[in-house]
């Protein structure tokens, strides 16, 4: 068991799993998934709101009974269906019936082919950016909440909750507006301004906690094993295994916006590393069902210097991920003790990838770059994937030959902190002699 702490989140999790009105007795309806595995041993459970082994306190995920048969049909019933995440629902933990339910339908978000940005990072062959800032709150957590929405419908749960860096807790606030649930959400009380106000705008509770990100999943896990958390779905702690298969999306779409192909090389930001392992879970499905044709790809993690207990762990050729202190601009990625880290180490390792980080110069260096080249306005976030990108070319560790695809998670909007020195470039009176003077003409 390489994972610290979760031995008592386990028990938490057991002890206060059900919900009122929920049925965890195996006839929950949530499409093709039949059960939940551990990741470490094996053990199978029941569907339910429960996140750790407790023969191991290995972490849950969802197993599936996958559609079988051709896959060309598949294929051909996916791109009939709604322009959304919910094309892929023979695929996802989510009832047949999901696309009629109130939701953000959020995803199908663009593959933007970043010409301009290949030609100033000195990229070859083709490189696009997956740009999931085009979702409904602006970030891909629409994703993954969008799923934890219907594990919480199919448990009975009243309130949606979750400990957040900033765009989950809008997520979250959105969804549970739109799908008639109350929300309560917790933050580090010094998040970015626009995130703190986009996540307080949908009416429900948003609640500042004392300390970093770390502190307020600590807090959250407590809550969960307190009477005062019953009927509360924690999208991110007892929710876990169906909101992480979100993710998976991110993969089906940028295989089936490159015609059914896999990328060669992907560039994915880690905070705690579950977008990255479920990234790389959706495209071995992908082969497994016959949707693509399997071929090798490399996957790159990317992190904050500021908060690198990953990458550190990579560079030192280590499998225990040891907790930082987070001190970074990057405060979407910004967790000192990420829950999928040795996962992450696992995937760069077997893929033949890289996990990479750059300090919060280079990432807000790497914002402007996207934003003159391709006319996309990352968030940090974004500026640690275009950073990193860029490091790993000019290391020689990322082939500028292949096609990569490079994420980029939400909008430069919520993080106008880390580009605030950007603004007019000049204030003039209103006449051409005072344009002139300026230079400008």
């Amino acid at each position: 068991m390489r994972r610290k702490g979760l031995a008592i989140m386990a028990a938490q999790s057991v002890a206060t799993s059900a919900a009122p009105g929920s049925d965890t007795t195996g006839s929950v309806d949530l499409g093709p998934a039949t059960g939940l595995s551990c990741r470490e041993c094996g053990t199978r459970f029941e569907l339910g709101p429960i996140f750790a082994c407790v023969e191991c306190f290995g972490p849950l995920e969802v197993a599936y009974e996958l559609p079988a048969g051709d896959p060309e049909a598949l294929r051909a019933a996916i791109e009939a269906g709604p322009n959304n995440i919910w094309r892929y629902a023979p695929l996802l933990p989510v009832p047949a019936d999901v696309a009629s339910k109130p939701s953000l339908n959020p995803g199908f978000t663009k593959l933007v082919d970043a010409r301009n940005l290949a030609k100033e990072l000195g990229v070859t062959g083709k490189l696009y950016v997956k740009d999931d800032s085009g979702n409904p709150t602006h970030s891909f957590k629409d994703r993954v909440v969008a799923i934890a929405v219907e594990a919480a419908r199919a448990f009975g749960y009243t309130t949606l909750s979750c400990s957040s860096t900033g765009n989950l807790a809008g997520a979250v606030g959105a969804a549970a507006a739109r799908a008639g649930f109350r929300s309560c959400v917790f933050i580090p009380h010094d998040l970015e301004q626009g995130k703190v106000v986009m996540a307080g705008v949908y009416g429900g509770d948003l609640v500042g906690i004392e300390g970093n990100y770390d502190d307020v999943n600590r807090f959250c896990s407590e809550l969960i094993g307190d009477p005062l958390g019953e009927g509360w779905g924690f999208v991110n702690v007892n929710l876990r295994p169906y909101y992480g298969e979100g993710s998976k999306t991110l993969a089906y779409e940028i295989c089936e916006q490159l015609g059914w192909q896999l990328p060669d090389q992907l560039v994915i930001p880690i905070a705690s590393g579950s977008q990255l392992t479920k990234i790389d879970k959706g495209l071995q499905e992908l082969i497994k069902l016959g949707l693509v044709e399997d071929k090798p790809y490399k996957i790159f993690g990317a992190q904050a210097e500021g908060c690198s207990p990953v990458s550190t762990a990579f560079k030192a050729g280590h499998d225990v991920v040891r907790p930082q202190k987070p001190n970074t601009i990057a405060k979407s990625l910004a967790i000192g003790n990420p829950a999928d880290g040795p996962y992450v180490l696992d995937i760069a390792r077997r893929t033949g990838g890289f996990v990479e980080d750059v300090n919060d110069e280079q990432v807000v260096e790497a914002i402007r770059i996207l934003a003159q080249t391709e006319g996309i306005f990352a968030e940090t976030a974004g500026g640690v994937t275009v950073g990193v990108t860029k490091k790993l070319i000019e290391n020689g560790v990322l082939d500028p030959s292949l096609t990569t695809v490079v994420l980029n998670t939400g909008d430069g909007l919520k993080t106008l902190e880390a580009v605030s020195g950007t603004g007019q470039t000049a204030t003039i009176r209103p006449s051409l002699d005072a344009f002139r003077a300026a230079g400008l003409a």
